[in-house]
């Protein structure tokens, strides 16, 4: 029998989750959560689904056929349709970020962690070719010494953007800006790829926008536990919008990787399959992976993260970016936000 899937939220990530799940084996999106039921109602038809709709979070928790429930709700309200779908039994997928603080974040997994249900922070980015070919090379370590890690992601996001998302842009449910929304997904590989950050400085600013509460454009240098430097540039001033980027060098070797494709991949020592990683992930893709509109990125990531979980619960694994790999990324944003605003360099 398929997993049921509920999805709470219904704006346009939501949309991701539902064509995901079409893709994805042994899973059946069963109920839409809405408050006011209309924006269900309009996801429901533009996609034509089959599945209940309900605009209180417990009837579809009461409902037998729910199994997992995914939190596509404003960064800032993820954590109570987390923490209630946890304690009616029922596993929880999370979109990025967990939660806007290590408070809220601490309290979806302490939940889930209670009531022994599975628990999966939302970074599709993670299942991409080019970055697991970059982990592996990481883990295998064919860069020698860890030097430098640095990423990017110069996005434009207009002023209609922020005007017309009625929480985008906010401190109480965005929880920040460039950095918590859009460039998370950059920190959270780059600390993924080099380790643990031990200390950040960061300056922040809101530099084009106006009627926000949030940065929208950032730069962090970071120490990592094993001594290596980093560089963080977050943006969604920069137009019209560049793709997002990752570096990893070390004494021994470097590559980059722009969007979903490998720019550079050199090596001291070469190996065999090196040709191929070049060949076959280096060809540059049309899509702008959301450098500009946030709806023009693919869903495959998406597909891959859900397969990840459905076969988690299935073999009952923990899975592969669990509630504490999710919650490592809003550690250092959050750090990043204090060094900016009292000029001095924060320990984590």
């Amino acid at each position: 029998m398929p997993l049921g899937f509920a999805i709470v939220g219904c704006g346009m990530i939501a949309r991701f989750h539902a064509r995901a799940l079409a893709e994805v084996p042994n899973s059946k999106l069963v109920a839409l959560v809405s408050r006011g039921g209309n924006n269900a109602h309009k996801m429901r038809e533009e996609l034509q689904l089959d599945c209940s709709i309900h605009d209180d979070l417990r009837e579809a928790l009461a409902k037998p056929e729910v199994h997992v429930v995914i939190v596509a709700t404003p960064s800032g309200a993820h954590m109570e349709p987390s923490v209630a779908a946890a304690e009616a039994g029922k596993h929880v997928v999370v979109e990025k970020p967990l939660e806007i603080t290590l408070e809220r974040c601490d309290r979806i997994i302490e939940a889930c962690e209670k009531t022994h249900v599975k628990l999966c922070t939302i970074f599709p980015s993670r299942f991409g070719d080019a970055n697991l070919a970059l982990k592996s090379a990481v883990d295998a370590g064919r860069f020698g010494r860890l030097t430098l890690g640095e990423t990017t992601c110069k996005w434009w996001r207009s002023q209609a953007y922020y005007d017309e998302g009625g929480w985008k842009g906010t401190q109480a449910l965005d929880g920040g800006g460039a950095l918590m929304n859009q460039a998370i997904h950059n920190v959270d590989l780059l600390q993924w790829m080099m380790g643990r950050v031990t200390h950040v400085n960061a300056f922040t600013g809101m530099l084009t926008h106006e009627r926000i509460e949030v940065e929208d454009t950032a730069v962090a240098c970071l120490r990592f536990a094993n001594g290596a430097l980093g560089v963080i540039q977050a943006a969604t001033s920069a137009f019209p919008g560049l793709p997002k980027t990752i570096a990893v060098h070390g004494d021994a070797g470097s590559v980059v990787i722009e969007q979903d494709d490998v720019v550079r991949w050199d090596f001291a020592a070469e190996r065999p399959e090196d040709h191929g990683i070049k060949s076959q992930i280096g060809q540059k893709t049309a899509a702008s992976g959301g450098s500009s509109n946030p709806a023009a990125i693919s869903c495959v990531g998406h597909v891959r993260q859900l397969t990840d979980f459905v076969q988690a619960i299935a073999s009952d694994r923990p899975p592969l970016v669990d509630g504490r790999e999710g919650r490592k990324a809003v550690e250092i944003v959050l750090a990043i936000y204090r060094s900016a605003k009292i000029g001095q360099s924060i320990a984590l």
